[in-house]
């Protein structure tokens, strides 16, 4: 080979060395992508929606009520979980009649599927906790029925930012 081509062959090489590192870079940091496997979140995000998590929305403001975000499970943290934050630290948080209580005020809630069925709370939150509960009361695995009932902040992957519906090919 001459020199000419092994330096284009090289060049092009460089090229996508450093794009698979920015790639890596992007992912592992600053963006994600997750894809919804139950309908807890309905009708928000559906079943094989893909939602874009942003890793850096907590790095200069705190979490608010009302956020979609993803973080491991608290009982088995091999699963990753997508919930609306409902308690923010030291609220109390109770549900009655289908309504969802924040330290004694009903909670608007224009998202939620249909009305909660069954009573649950008081739950204090803890300083470094947050309740979660997904938009399909009734059909939702969430800080209501887990073992560590909060997620701790440090345990935040980052905030859905954007979703997209699950794609196929036509036959």
């Amino acid at each position: 080979m001459n020199k000419p081509m092994i330096k284009e062959i090289m060049s092009w090489i460089w090229v996508i060395a450093i794009g698979i590192a920015l790639a890596w870079f992007v992912n592992r940091f600053v963006v994600f992508k997750v894809e919804i496997p139950t309908g807890s979140m309905e009708n928000t995000i559906m079943i094989g929606d893909k939602a874009i998590v942003f890793r850096l929305s907590y790095l200069f403001k705190e979490p608010q009520r009302g956020d979609i975000i993803v973080f491991p499970y608290p009982d088995n943290e091999n699963e990753v979980y997508i919930k609306r934050i409902i308690g923010l630290p030291n609220d109390t948080v109770e549900g009655r009649d289908g309504i969802v209580y924040i330290n004694g005020e009903p909670l608007e809630e224009d998202y939620i599927k249909e009305t909660m069925e069954w009573d649950f709370g008081p739950y204090e939150v803890p300083e470094d906790g947050y309740f979660m509960m997904g938009d399909n009361r009734n059909s939702s695995e969430d800080s209501r029925y887990w073992k560590n009932t909060f997620l701790k902040r440090n345990k935040i992957m980052g905030k859905a930012i954007f979703k997209y519906p699950k794609f196929e090919m036509l036959k």
